[in-house]
């Protein structure tokens, strides 16, 4: 088994082709991680925590996902009770189907759907937009009340509203971070948002390594 050291935890960024998925990699070395972008089956079994980024169509992405041979792994790892972070599309493919890529499904981690944001705002996002934090004892949120991410999407999750731990206003509220038990996800790039979206990995990071 692969394991990182006691102050650099391993955590597995999953490496599915798509996208820039080593700015993910970089962020997360940056807050203090030995992040490894990474298709090896052995090394995801052994992280202490993995992580799901992605860009790109719903469709695309999980096409290519389940081409890498990695949907097993997310299960996997999912269930093992390991941290498990989602980033844009990477929160997106947690839950089961997207009106971007109407019949195909999606990892069905999380209850819900990803629906279009509405007609009466310009698609996508694309721009900063400040945090609404609303489930304060998630630990990726210390100290971000209010801190500006960067957001690049044109759909957001419709999902149980206890599983939404973060809203921004974009025409009205939007699903900016989900989580359930050992599972978050966030809408935004937080490898992208500066020094807010460091302290949100760091936060990861630090839970990482609190609970292995």
């Amino acid at each position: 088994m692969t394991a990182g050291s006691a102050e650099r935890p391993l955590v597995a960024v999953l490496d599915y082709g798509i996208g820039n998925l080593r700015s993910a990699q970089k962020g997360l070395e940056r807050a203090g991680a030995d992040a490894r972008l990474t298709t090896d089956h052995g090394l995801i079994a052994g992280a202490d925590a993995v992580v799901l980024p992605g860009v790109g169509a719903f469709g695309a992405v999980m096409d290519a996902l389940r081409d890498a041979g990695l949907e097993g792994p997310v299960h996997a790892a999912v269930e093992s009770g390991r941290p498990f972070l989602g980033i844009c599309v990477g929160m997106q493919m947690l839950f089961g189907e997207s009106d971007e890529s109407p019949g195909v499904k999606g990892l069905g981690v999380l209850p819900g759907r990803i629906e279009w944001l509405p007609d009466t705002v310009k698609r996508p996002q694309m721009q900063w937009n400040i945090l609404e934090v609303v489930d304060h004892s998630s630990p990726l949120f210390a100290g971000l009340e209010g801190a500006w991410m960067y957001f690049v999407h044109s759909l957001a999750a419709a999902t149980d509203p206890g599983l939404v731990t973060a809203v921004c206003d974009y025409g009205g509220p939007v699903t900016a971070a989900v989580g359930s038990d050992n599972v978050w996800a966030t809408q935004f790039h937080p490898e992208k948002s500066g020094e807010a979206g460091r302290r949100l990995l760091t936060n990861f990071v630090d839970h990482v390594r609190s609970v292995r």
